[in-house]
């Protein structure tokens, strides 16, 4: 069994979802397909909770008719077969009405759950029956009925395997299963979410479940590139990469993968493929436990990142003192991404401020505190990447960016810079071209 997500430029419009029935037509073997919603459709039901905290119904009911057309014209647009269109239109109204029925309820953050996973839902449905349409046998499931996670760092895989069996098992068989992303329910029974962009990691967490020979996630990128294509030119596809390249080029900003979608499919080595849905004859990125090359690989950047430096001349020889500053990240749940320590002072990175305010509350009384905002974390990524000699040329950088920290040596695969936000883009191009332009790099094939 293959695992096939969708994302929602994918299924974005009549002529993409067309395009994803034709792939499916030129693979054979039993497949499961998870799609995101429609492009746009999830930021409009998040319009619809912020409407709800406000109580306004009028916004509220004009986003659900808005969401009626998009959806009503798509199925006419796919589905000719009367009985199969006028099916999927009651759903689609079922779920909108639902929408409405819960805007006069009381605000949660479960309401905010089922309110934005409803987008998947709908796409789902339609495509089920396009598919039936279109001469296809297939079976519609509910994510919530198996997509039991309680622990997103580190999801019960066995749990959710043993759950999708018993949901299929009194299915007729079919060769295809459409399946939402993003949609999970939690260790309290309510249903929540993988967070935004989490369908990559529905489709690994069902890979691992189910076991699958591989996965496949399809966007609109032609697999991992070496650098960003969005500020960088002549970038180029990466045909291979290993597991932990992969997760430290999507943990550090890179945008075509959910930062934790490698971890499901480690332990089981399901190879993982990064697919253009709009050129399939590509050949993408194969990502796996194999290594095809070392050194040098790929850039990536992280935004959103806060510096805060602690300075204290009690550090000095003060045993215990960096436990003490990490058990106040850990009380409040915020991860540390880069740090560097001195005589008399520390410098760490978080990339989530929500709870900024109470931990430099705690932190000043371990010395004076320094906090810088708007920066970026520049990763450098390749195997034995601290062994390929040309690496080095990185540090020429220092000549034209300040660059405010460096992690070198904490990984055999991963250099990190942090810099402030305003100079990504030059630090970007500058070191497309130290460590690409201007030494022979193989097309990695």
């Amino acid at each position: 069994m293959k695992v096939l997500k969708f994302g929602g430029t994918s299924v974005g419009s009549v002529e993409s979802i067309r395009n994803v029935k034709n792939i499916l037509a030129k693979g054979s073997g039993k497949k499961v397909l998870v799609l995101s919603a429609m492009a746009g459709v999830t930021n409009k039901l998040v319009e619809i909770t912020d409407f709800i905290k406000a109580e306004n119904y009028s916004a509220i009911n004009s986003i659900i008719a808005e969401l009626k057309i998009k959806h009503e014209s798509t199925i006419d647009a796919l589905i000719d077969q009367p009985v199969l269109n006028s099916q999927a239109k009651d759903f689609i109204n079922n779920v909108l009405q639902n929408i409405q029925d819960l805007s006069h309820t009381k605000y949660s953050e479960s309401l905010y759950a089922e309110v934005v996973t409803t987008g998947e839902t709908m796409l789902t449905y339609i495509f089920s029956n396009f598919l039936t349409n279109s001469g296809f046998q297939n079976n519609f499931l509910n994510a919530k009925e198996f997509m039991k996670v309680s622990n997103l760092e580190n999801p019960d895989t066995d749990l959710v395997g043993k759950l999708f069996e018993k949901n299929i098992a009194h299915l007729e068989p079919a060769d295809i299963y459409i399946t939402q992303g993003f949609v999970r329910i939690d260790g309290q029974n309510s249903i929540s979410t993988l967070k935004r962009g989490g369908s990559d990691y529905s489709a690994t967490i069902l890979a691992a479940a189910v076991q699958a020979e591989e996965v496949q996630i399809w966007t609109d990128i032609d697999g991992f590139h070496n650098n960003d294509p969005r500020y960088v030119e002549n970038t180029h596809a990466i045909a291979e990469l290993s597991f932990e390249e992969a997760a430290e080029l999507a943990y550090f900003g890179a945008k075509i993968l959910h930062p934790q979608t490698i971890s499901p499919v480690i332990k089981r080595q399901i190879p993982l493929f990064l697919k253009n849905t709009f050129t399939p004859e590509l050949p993408g990125t194969k990502i796996s436990a194999e290594i095809h090359s070392r050194g040098l690989k790929a850039i990536s950047a992280k935004d959103g990142i806060t510096a805060i430096k602690i300075k204290s001349n009690r550090m000095l020889m003060a045993h215990g003192f960096l436990k003490k500053i990490f058990e106040v990240f850990d009380k409040y749940e915020t991860a540390i991404d880069m740090i560097t320590t001195s005589e008399i002072a520390i410098s760490l990175t978080i990339d989530d401020d929500r709870n900024l305010k109470e931990i430099l509350e705690e932190l000043i009384a371990y010395g004076e505190i320094t906090v810088e905002k708007e920066h970026s974390i520049i990763c450098i990524v390749g195997e034995g990447l601290i062994e390929d000699k040309s690496t080095s040329r990185l540090f020429e950088l220092l000549n034209e960016i300040p660059v405010r920290m460096i992690s070198y040596g904490g990984s055999d695969n991963n250099i990190s810079l942090l810099v402030d936000t305003k100079n990504k883009i030059q630090t970007l191009q500058g070191l497309n071209r130290k460590l690409f332009e201007d030494r022979a790099i193989p097309q990695f094939v």
